[in-house]
């Protein structure tokens, strides 16, 4: 199973740059673990996504726990939206990373 979480944030991006570090030392972890496949701010940089791989028992309570390592969302800087993804077409892409 897959996921993407889309994140938006609720502070000043001053706040979030000096935050920045913390949360890529957060992603490095994800994608040391095999969780992360992709992630990146969006442009203009209002937040950003990522492209996680969850197991197919228990994706909701990973991706739960994924989130709240975050330090962007334990330090209340941004909101998350957390949707489960089924990919039909370039799944063996994905599959392959």
């Amino acid at each position: 199973m897959y996921a993407l979480v889309l994140i938006r944030y609720r502070a000043p991006i001053e706040v979030i740059e000096a935050n920045t570090e913390a949360h890529r030392a957060w992603l490095r972890s994800l994608k040391a673990s095999g969780t992360l496949i992709a992630s990146g701010p969006f442009v203009p940089r209002t937040g950003g996504a990522l492209i996680l791989r969850v197991p197919d028992d228990g994706a909701a309570a990973a991706l739960d726990a994924a989130r709240n390592g975050d330090p962007f969302f334990a330090l209340g800087l941004a909101n998350y939206e957390l949707v489960q993804w089924n990919p039909v077409i370039g799944r063996e892409g994905l599959d392959a990373l």
